[in-house]
């Protein structure tokens, strides 16, 4: 094949985007273009395979078998290069630059105290953070995107290393004027009758309370609401309607000030380990190994 008809990567991003993004629109506004010209890069992408990638079934745009095998292709071949960039970024820059990623609840509860305790100890040191889904972060372990990751759930990988960070709890919480404030137990069985706002279905929080629910037999709560800021449902329980299930090291201080109450199930804990994960090709990062030996050397009281 002459190098000449490869698609263009614009097509594969287009791609990704409108099958993540869920539709074409969608598509349009996280690529920052119109939506004529998302269509225009769909079919130049499908011409220069010779093949429909996408088609419309009940109203809505579906991979075909071929699509799905160019999807997954874009997926690896997008990853990759930003990969590249990033590494090459960092040569640049020298090995004095760390890609860290979190999940969301770390990001918004653990990650500030961390980088400001790391940029005391070593101001030579720079740290790249972002926040992301435990899935997407597998991802950038496994592509090279990231060099070192702050998780909830470990990954499985035959790439990514995880040791044992720390150990924490999804608590059962309430606001102070909750009916169920100042309670000491709940029996199990009560879980299925209380009003929950809880984390989204891609946050690893939420995952491992859907595991240990169903490994409990159950399998439907009455979720009034999902939301993507551990946060905003901390507020939102202050107003005493609804319950959730959060990390400990999120609420623990909100608990201890009588912001929030925490409600013990009668036989049912939700105990987990915080994980450091990264690439086993990238074990020689001075900036990882600083950070790390942060990490287990002191310890976060409130986790």
């Amino acid at each position: 094949m002459e190098y000449q008809v490869l698609p263009d990567i614009n097509g594969w991003a287009t791609l990704r985007a409108i099958v993540e993004q869920g539709g074409v629109s969608a598509a349009a506004v996280a690529l920052n273009i119109g939506q004529p010209a998302v269509t225009k890069r769909l079919r130049a992408l499908e011409a220069s395979y010779g093949t429909r990638l996408m088609e419309r079934v009940s109203g809505r745009l579906r991979l075909t078998p071929a699509g799905e095998k160019v999807y997954l292709l874009a997926v690896q071949t997008l990853d990759r290069q930003r990969a590249l960039y990033d590494e090459l970024r960092n040569l640049h820059l020298g090995q004095n630059t760390l890609a860290l990623e979190v999940t969301f609840s770390i990001g918004e509860h653990l990650l500030p105290d961390l980088l400001f305790q790391f940029a005391e100890r070593y101001p030579d040191y720079k740290i790249d953070s972002r926040m992301a889904y435990g899935r997407d972060i597998q991802s950038h372990l496994v592509t090279g995107r990231t060099d070192l990751a702050l998780m909830e759930n470990a990954p499985d990988h035959p790439d990514v290393l995880v040791q044992k960070w720390a150990d924490d709890e999804l608590w059962l919480v309430c606001g102070a004027s909750h009916p169920l404030a100042g309670r000491e137990w709940l029996a199990v069985e009560q879980l299925t009758e209380l009003p929950y706002v809880l984390r989204e279905k891609h946050a690893s929080s939420r995952e491992e309370l859907d595991q240990a629910l169903t490994g409990i037999g159950i399998e439907k709560l009455d979720v009034a609401l999902e939301v993507g800021s551990t946060d905003t449902i901390v507020e939102m329980l202050g107003r005493g309607k609804h319950v959730s299930f959060l990390p400990r090291f999120a609420v623990k201080e909100k608990v201890s000030a009588g912001d929030l109450y925490h409600l013990k199930v009668t036989g049912f804990r939700i105990q987990r380990t915080l994980w450091i994960a990264r690439n086993r090709s990238r074990l020689d990062h001075p900036v990882a190994e600083a950070f790390i030996d942060m990490l287990l050397r002191s310890p976060i009281s409130y986790v």
